[in-house]
């Protein structure tokens, strides 16, 4: 297995490569544009490790790597549109830095690009791999909508939510370690484990990333924290605390937008710190991220290759930005 530093350089390598001198450089560039503003490059990494664990096989799975990062890409680009979003990754978005129509042609192309690169794999592996990739999809797009209605929803539950991660983020994470076993030619129970492992480590990292956006690193997060908030997001933390003493409290905090949202950040961090929603939520995500190492241990893998998968969860797990 290789240093996780190592997967991410040739999958960056490879992604360079992919639209380089294509036109009309007008649908081209914003899509270039969008694949090198950065991020973690969680989801390609995955499928490479994935490839590696079964079967040393990272080299025949790039073109899966780059399927699943441009569709992530993709559903940003369409999300900010949505969302109105003026940066992304402390850079303006695709459609403020073109227009909107620009946005959604060059997302459209990337949709179409990802489902492109399945077709160079041999028959045996491009089915299952296009059947998962199609019903990932269409599970995310499930999931951007139940966090549009969640918008306008005054009551919402705890296990909406948990839905709403799981399709929106985690299903993602689940589908990208599953094509790696695909095409490392793993059985169909060693496929579902290891999809396990990935969706339930996925609604883990989300809950995680509710979290940091409070309680994060500030100097590390690269962000003001408290974006969620601004916003009136009805994450993890919110849910929890709204059943504590100060529901009425935090209600109306989540009906307002000030122009100068300070106050509103501190008010709303003390009520989760005293609710003990802050403490919940750490305990949840330790739940899941205790579940997704359960799937793990059936999965037919060396103790070492275990432990490389393992010590990646908990480093996502632990991380304060």
């Amino acid at each position: 297995m290789k240093n996780i530093d190592v997967y991410k350089a040739e999958f960056l390598e490879n992604l360079k490569k992919r639209y380089k001198n294509k036109s009309p450089e007008s649908l081209y560039e914003p899509i270039e544009y969008i694949l090198n503003l950065g991020g973690k490059r969680i989801r390609p990494i995955l499928v490479l490790i994935s490839a590696d664990l079964f079967a040393d096989k990272s080299s025949d799975a790039m073109d899966a790597a780059l399927a699943i990062e441009i569709f992530h890409n993709f559903s940003l680009v369409h999300d900010d549109i949505m969302d109105a979003a003026p940066l992304r990754r402390g850079k303006a978005t695709v459609h403020e830095k073109w227009d909107i129509n620009t946005g959604i042609l060059s997302g459209d192309a990337m949709l179409i690009t990802a489902y492109q690169l399945f077709e160079n794999y041999p028959v045996d592996h491009f089915k299952p791999l296009a059947q998962l990739f199609s019903k990932t999809a269409l599970e995310v797009c499930e999931g951007q909508q139940y966090d549009i209605d969640f918008e306008t929803q005054i009551e919402v539950d705890i296990d909406a939510y948990i839905k709403m991660i799981e399709y929106k983020t985690a299903v993602l994470v689940g589908a990208a370690l599953k094509m790696g076993a695909i095409i490392a030619g793993a059985n169909q129970e060693q496929q579902t484990y290891i999809y396990e492992f990935g969706r339930l480590l996925g609604i883990a990292f989300q809950i995680k990333d509710d979290y940091l956006d409070v309680f994060g690193d500030e100097s590390e997060f690269g962000k003001q924290l408290g974006g969620d908030i601004i916003e009136n997001k009805k994450t993890y933390l919110y849910l929890k605390a709204l059943e504590g003493k100060q529901r009425e409290q935090l209600q109306h905090l989540f009906s307002v937008t000030p122009l100068d949202p300070s106050a509103k950040i501190k008010t709303v961090k003390h009520i989760y710190e005293a609710s003990g929603a802050a403490e919940a939520t750490l305990r949840e995500i330790e739940k899941y991220t205790l579940m997704a190492f359960e799937c793990l241990e059936k999965i037919e893998l060396s103790d070492d290759r275990k432990a490389y998968l393992k010590n990646f969860g908990l480093n996502l797990m632990n991380r304060t930005f």
